[in-house]
């Protein structure tokens, strides 16, 4: 199987992006696949959620953007949810001016990860909520963009900026970028609006609307806190299940690619 690397975008705060990142990554290593999450956000919550302590670390993925690591060096696997992690923290918010003076610097996780191609089926990147270097990155180093959103007005305007964003990273920089699916996240049935939005979504984009949709729930919010993912924190839980049906429509859609 050949390697598919997802960004995990949305230039709106607070969608579920992490939380999306984290479960999907865990779901996909419960269901046989050899996965890499690669966190590119300076807050580092992809890293705390998957159990792994980002105030401890000596390296991270920082590192490896500036050429001082190889992804190698950098590695560590999540304790419970056995994928593989390419960690963040703080330090990280430095590498967007340090990489303004290097030579192909949006090209560095591209490259970096290009070497490891033979050792996993997926790569997915957790980009941080603003379309800076760091986003620009996982955008360059993707195949395609996962969008988890919450169905709300405001969201439907946030959603037109990133297309526009997707269609010049594709035309400049990575012909290869395209949308993966819109994953409606947090959702409530009860919600009158959230149903219209979501039909306005099915209706805009089709096919490109993932089947799942996950719920709100309390339990995917509680299992960061204990560092390990939700759809091991408690498997029983909507939200768990949601994700492991999810990651099981990734596997079947990339057999199309």
């Amino acid at each position: 199987m050949t390697m598919h690397i997802f960004a995990i975008a949305n230039q709106k705060g607070g969608v579920g992006k992490t939380t999306t990142s984290v479960n999907l990554a865990a779901a996909l290593a419960q269901q046989g696949q050899r996965t890499l999450l690669v966190d590119l956000d300076p807050q580092g919550n992809s890293t705390m959620g998957s159990g792994i302590d980002k105030r401890t670390l000596t390296r991270s993925v920082y590192h490896v953007l500036l050429g001082m690591a190889a992804m190698g060096e950098v590695r560590a696997t999540s304790p419970s949810g056995k994928f593989d992690l390419l960690p963040a923290n703080r330090e990280l918010a430095g590498a967007e001016v340090e990489m303004v003076d290097l030579e192909r610097r949006e090209a560095r996780l591209r490259e970096a990860i290009a070497q490891y191609a033979d050792e996993y089926d997926f790569v997915l990147i957790d980009c941080p909520p603003s379309l800076s270097m760091l986003t620009l990155n996982g955008l360059c180093a993707a195949h395609g963009v996962i969008i988890p959103m919450q169905c709300e007005y405001y969201a439907l305007e946030g959603l037109s900026d990133l297309v526009a964003t997707i269609k010049k990273v594709h035309a400049n920089l990575n012909r290869e970028l395209k949308i993966i699916g819109l994953l409606r996240v947090m959702f409530d049935p009860r919600n009158t609006l959230g149903q219209q939005v979501s039909a306005q979504l099915e209706q805009h984009f089709g096919d490109k609307v993932f089947k799942t949709i996950v719920p709100r729930n309390v339990r995917l919010a509680e299992a960061p806190s204990y560092g390990v993912p939700g759809v091991l924190f408690d498997k029983a839980a909507k939200g768990a299940q949601a994700y492991q049906l999810f990651a099981a429509e990734m596997i079947e859609r990339v057999k199309s690619y």
